[in-house]
């Protein structure tokens, strides 16, 4: 469901998949091949929602005032809040990102951290725990952000071909 709130309105690029069953309000933008699978809320009031070129957001996830960049893959139950996501990360399930954290590019946020508010994860680091510690990625771990993206789009690109997905704005 996409939902106008205060004379914002979500712009979902033509070649998006969004999931009927997820909800997106205000300023929301969905890039060129990125997707919002079931049970995603996109809340882009008192700041927007950016989620970049074949990004994915998975289910029961929410971002309030988050810019995702391009090719990242958030995983199931994570929140992002108020908060950047650099290109070609993964932000694992059931994480968290709070208020005006910074994940760089090529990180991995793992599953159930917590990265704190204002902290910064460097460009090509795991973050791990809660408070999120870090270390640098390896070479399986680079590699894996980039299979789990590209499994992503081909995903979007079946279920749209199925005719599922796209809500109209009200």
């Amino acid at each position: 469901m996409q939902r106008t709130f205060e004379a914002m309105k979500p712009t979902v690029a033509e070649t998006a998949f969004v999931s009927e069953m997820a909800y997106l309000v205000g300023d929301v933008t969905v890039e060129s091949r990125a997707s919002v699978w079931p049970f995603v809320c996109l809340r882009g009031n008192d700041g927007g929602v950016t989620v970049g070129t074949e990004t994915n957001v998975q289910e029961f996830t929410t971002l309030h005032g988050a810019t995702l960049g391009d090719a990242v893959t958030v995983g199931h139950g994570a929140v992002v809040d108020y908060a950047e996501i650099g290109d070609q990360t993964l932000v694992g399930m059931q994480s968290a990102v709070m208020r005006g954290a910074t994940v760089g590019d090529h990180c991995v946020v793992a599953a159930n951290a917590v990265v704190l508010q204002e902290q910064t994860i460097p460009s090509g680091h795991l973050a791990y725990g809660t408070p999120a510690e870090t270390r640098p990625l390896t070479d399986d771990q680079r590699a894996q952000i980039e299979r789990t993206h590209e499994t992503y789009v081909e995903l979007a690109e079946r279920f749209r071909a199925a005719g599922l997905g796209r809500d109209e704005t009200a």
